[in-house]
């Protein structure tokens, strides 16, 4: 399959993204908010339709419309805490209602708002490829540039406060940076499974890890080794790489599982014996 262009920008493109991605996601659980990624992917999908509709370029006005509705996630917990979480499901109920309203008023949308749903990366082009590769490292390097400032303020804002951190404003940066990073992998896995690599790789990691420097490392390395093994299996599988790559993520995760558990019982036998 590496005699393939497409196949060489696809594996560029999802590696990126798969070591990135996680770098945020570890924020996310620590916060126990995973499911912000995929909060925005519904709002994503409604940005698409809608610059789609005013003939505006898709990416854009995903990009417009995410990083809008991550600043009003925020400002939300801020005003609400704990109980502003029916307050952001109506608000991503509402981005995917508005996506399927706007989509349903112009035909011409369908075959766009399919590929943004499911993903198109074996299409990716030499120029989203350098989008995707800007938008990596920007968060490698904030998340690993601010990485204690941002795992005590994933810990406790409280505690983040007593320190002197600016907490509402590394909140607001995290948020901004996971919604670039759901436009930018709606592209390759589609808004329906971009929170999942948000997310699965960083699951894979909290099996063997003990500490958050930990979990950024082997939250990436599973991101990147799922894109990998996703899209060999939808090579020569011939299906769909946007649901594979999501598949192998589950499949890294489980046989992470299974062999931490193998480890403890292994080491409790030797042990009993000594």
């Amino acid at each position: 399959m590496f005699a393939h262009d497409y196949m060489l920008l696809a594996l560029a493109a999802g590696i990126l993204v798969g070591v990135s991605a996680p770098l945020l996601g570890t924020l996310l659980v620590y916060r126990r908010i995973s499911l912000i990624g995929d909060g925005l992917g519904h709002v994503a999908f409604a940005g698409v339709a809608i610059g789609g509709l005013l003939n505006i370029a898709p990416i854009w006005a995903a990009c417009i419309v995410t990083v809008a509705g991550a600043l009003l996630i925020d400002e939300l917990r801020a005003r609400f805490g704990t109980s502003g979480d029916l307050a952001l499901a109506i608000l991503f109920y509402l981005g995917l209602a508005v996506g399927v309203v706007v989509a349903s008023a112009s035909g011409a949308l369908n075959a766009q708002l399919f590929s943004v749903l499911f993903g198109s990366i074996l299409t990716v082009t030499w120029a989203e490829l350098i989008q995707v590769a800007v938008v990596a490292v920007v968060v490698a390097a904030i998340v690993l540039g601010l990485r204690r400032a941002l795992f005590v303020t994933a810990l406790s804002d409280d505690l983040a406060k007593t320190a002197g951190l600016p907490v509402r404003w590394l909140n607001r940066l995290v948020l901004v940076l996971v919604a670039l990073t759901v436009v930018i992998g709606m592209r390759l896995v589609g808004v329906l499974m971009i929170a999942a690599l948000l997310v699965l790789p960083v699951a894979t990691a909290q099996l063997v890890c003990r500490s958050f420097a930990q979990s950024l490392a082997v939250g990436s390395i599973a991101g990147g080794l799922s894109v990998v093994a996703g899209l060999t299996v939808a090579y020569y599988g011939d299906i769909a790489p946007g649901g594979s790559i999501v598949l192998a993520a589950i499949a890294l995760f489980l046989i992470t599982g299974v062999a931490a558990r193998l480890r403890v019982g292994i080491a409790r036998t030797v042990g009993g014996s000594a």
